[in-house]
């Protein structure tokens, strides 16, 4: 009988925000696409059971409608960096390498080679979700599996247009 195996993984997926958007407008031409977590999380999973979502951004001008979007949806939360994600990002996959089967990074940057490294010698499986043409190849090779982010993992933004650029006033 071939009866299907249920694998029950905990799974984290910690977000370098600023990677995946610079290789994301790399890509897709335009600095207005965004991550669509709508398609990529549930690829990701993969059935798997989600145990945390970390989007971690450097800068101050995170959007606070997709800090509201992931918290509703996936109970995720935003971490602005002072810098870059890489040390922030690291630090919570060690944090919780001890209490997940899996962690997502979703990055192509190669300074989380080391980290890859250590989470697997923990005993964790260790994924990379990122754009492939601007994903270190070592990177890869590192990585017990990869998810390449494509042109349907991502949508354009285009911000409401106004006819004038006075605001109109209704009467009532």
């Amino acid at each position: 009988m071939n009866e299907k195996i249920l694998i029950n993984q905990s799974v984290a997926i910690l977000c370098d925000g600023n990677n995946i958007e610079r290789s994301i407008h790399e890509q897709s031409g335009t600095s207005t696409a965004m991550v669509n977590f709508n398609t990529i999380i549930p690829k990701l999973l993969n059935g798997r059971g989600l145990n945390r979502l970390i989007y971690f951004r450097e800068g101050q001008n995170i959007s606070s409608k997709l800090a509201e979007r992931l918290h509703e949806q996936y109970y995720g939360s935003v971490v602005p960096c002072h810098k870059s994600a890489d040390i922030p990002l690291s630090i919570k996959a060690t944090q919780l390498a001890s209490k997940v089967d899996t962690i997502i990074i979703m990055s192509g940057d190669s300074d989380y080679v080391e980290l890859v490294t250590h989470l697997k010698s923990e005993g964790v499986r260790v994924e990379i979700a990122a754009v492939r043409e601007t994903t270190a190849k070592i990177l890869i090779e590192e990585a017990d599996f990869f998810h390449p982010i494509t042109k349907e993992d991502w949508f354009v933004y285009t911000p409401p247009r106004h006819s004038t650029g006075k605001r109109r006033e209704t009467k009532e």
